[in-house]
Parts: structure tokens; C-alpha cells; sequence
């Protein structure tokens, strides 16, 4: 028998409660399990739970003085939050914490850490991690968009760092740009990021540009042909080009046609064709080490369709 995908998860993401209504939200992983077990995927994955990361950890990927730090303004929030408050402290109109949120978003962070280390090793033949908290809209000292720290940055700078890889890769698909993997890696050549995301998403801010990026603007409401055609020329040469050593995906599903956010008109069906085309090839021109962290996608079916797609074909099921 093969080598099992790895799932990381968080045991306590239901303590990062930020209130009802909002689009991240605890409901969306146990939609996301719930599927994962009616499809009988469940079975086939190596679940791990996750270890919590340090400030060391984050450091390489978020070297300013962040605010969720406990060193910033979150211990601030330790000392007025209270467990049993209902109301939790705004960031701003999209990320809130409570007294629970640092514990979350390390774990969020541990993941990406753990995965790296046990692909590393050889322990698994890849590893996914559904966790909260931690994506790529964060800048590299402000939490914005739901996000707190950039576990897929944390992960690429972690694997060059620890690991002594020469050469990674960062490979992000949603319809929102990742702003804090691009700020964080632009002009780094170890890095290749890869990403596509709807253009109208792009804020004027966060559309820098070098050498090392590649970014692919898509028109509102793109269909996924309109996808697939720019992928393989625009990442896949430059994906074997750069022979990377390790990759780390990010995987989005607001790109999904049925989201709440971000219009663009992809299925699980677009999701799956470029998760086989990343891991083809992976397989035949690199090291097939791949560390791929949950992403966007704040509705609750789209995501855990996506993630199924997903999912099968990390796992060959």
C-alpha cells in the first residue's frame, strides 16, 4: 500500500466564534467534514491533528510587529476578553478575535509547519490542511479578510529555512489575490508564485509586480476553459523551469460559481482539472512534495464540493 495523504486539522476552531452571520465561520469545516465522510474520502485520508507554531515559526513570513501577536495587540485583547463575552474585538469590518484566537491561528499555522516536515520526510505523499484563520490576505503587519497570518507563506519561507531547500513554489487559485504570499516572496527568486484571481479583486494596492510573479488577472464571471487555457502556458513551463523542491498550494473556492464572494463561474470540476495539472506536474519534474492549505470559500456547499475534488485527486480515489 502507498503512501496516504496527510489532513490536518484544527481540534478547537469552533473557539475562533466571531458571531452569527458572518462568512467565516466554524459551520463551513463541519460542512466541509461532513462531506468528506458521505463521499467515503474520509477513510482514505491520515488524519493528524495539528501542533501549535511559535512566534519563531511566523517570523520569517511576518517579520514586523504584527497585531494578533501576543506580544501586540492581542495580549491587549487577552487581558479584556473574557470567555465567556459574547462580543469579540474588531480588527476591521471583516476580522474580529476573541480570547480564543490565538490558540486557533497557531494551530492554523502548525499545520502548514507539520505537513511541510512530514513531506519533508517522506512520511506522507502530500498533506492538506483545513484550517481557519490563517491565509493570504493578510499583509505582512496587518490581519485583514478573515486572516490573521499567511500559513502558505509561512510554509514556503519554512521548507527554505528549516528544510535547506533551495527552490519552492507557492501555487494560488481563488478569485481574491493572495496580498500577503506576494508581498512576502515578490523579488525572492527561491520562490516561484503562481496565481490566478478575478481582476476586479486585485486592489490597486496590492498589484506589485516582479520578476518572480505570476499572476493571472481573469475578467469577471470567467468559465473554467477560460482558466484552463491560461494556466498551462503561463504556469506550468515556469513551474518546470524553476524545478522547485517542494510546492505549497493554496486552495480557494471563491472562484466557485456558487459562492457568496467573487464572481467567477468555476465548479469542483475546474478545481479538480488544476489540481491534476499542479500535481501531474509536480510528479514528473519535481520532487512531488506538495503542502496545500485550505483557502478562501466563505459559503458552505461550494467549498466542501471543492474540497472533495479536490481531495480525490491528491488521494488518486
Amino acid at each position: 500500500m502507498g503512501l496516504a495523504t496527510g489532513y490536518f486539522t484544527q481540534p478547537d476552531h469552533w473557539r475562533q466564534e466571531v458571531g452569527a452571520g458572518r462568512l467565516e465561520c466554524p459551520q463551513r469545516f463541519d460542512a466541509i467534514g461532513e462531506r468528506l465522510l458521505t463521499c467515503g474520502l474520509d477513510t482514505t485520508l491520515e488524519r493528524r491533528d495539528a501542533k501549535s507554531a511559535t512566534l519563531a515559526d511566523l517570523k520569517p513570513a511576518h517579520s514586523r510587529l504584527h497585531p494578533t501577536a501576543p506580544c501586540g495587540l492581542f495580549d491587549g485583547q487577552r487581558e479584556e476578553a473574557k470567555a465567556d463575552d459574547p462580543i469579540p474585538a474588531r480588527i476591521d469590518s471583516d476580522t474580529s478575535i476573541n480570547l480564543h484566537s490565538w490558540d486557533v491561528i497557531s494551530l492554523a499555522d502548525g499545520a502548514a509547519i507539520n505537513a511541510t516536515d512530514v513531506a519533508m520526510a517522506g512520511e506522507l505523499v502530500n498533506a492538506f490542511c483545513a484550517v481557519r484563520l490563517s491565509r493570504h490576505h493578510v499583509t505582512r503587519n496587518q490581519a485583514m479578510g478573515f486572516c490573521f497570518v499567511n500559513n502558505m507563506a509561512v510554509a514556503a519561507k519554512y521548507a527554505l529555512e528549516r528544510h535547506g531547500l533551495k527552490r519552492v513554489a507557492t501555487i494560488d487559485f481563488d478569485a481574491h489575490q493572495g496580498y500577503d504570499t506576494e508581498d512576502t516572496v515578490s523579488g525572492d527568486e527561491r520562490i516561484l508564485p503562481c496565481s490566478f484571481c478575478q481582476h476586479s479583486l486585485c486592489p490597486a494596492w496590492a498589484q506589485a509586480s516582479a520578476p518572480n510573479l505570476s499572476r493571472i488577472p481573469m475578467l469577471g464571471y470567467a468559465h473554467g476553459m477560460a482558466v484552463h487555457e491560461l494556466i498551462d502556458p503561463a504556469w506550468l513551463p515556469r513551474l518546470v523551469q524553476h524545478r522547485a523542491e517542494a510546492v505549497v498550494i493554496s486552495a480557494g473556492s471563491n472562484d466557485h460559481r456558487e459562492a457568496d464572494i467573487g464572481p467567477m463561474a468555476l465548479d469542483e470540476q475546474d478545481c479538480a482539472w488544476t489540481t491534476e495539472r499542479i500535481k501531474d506536474t509536480v510528479q514528473r519534474h519535481m520532487q512531488g512534495r506538495i503542502v496545500d492549505c485550505l483557502a478562501g470559500g466563505c459559503a458552505l456547499d461550494a467549498p466542501a464540493h471543492s474540497v472533495q475534488a479536490h481531495l480525490r485527486v491528491l488521494t488518486d480515489v
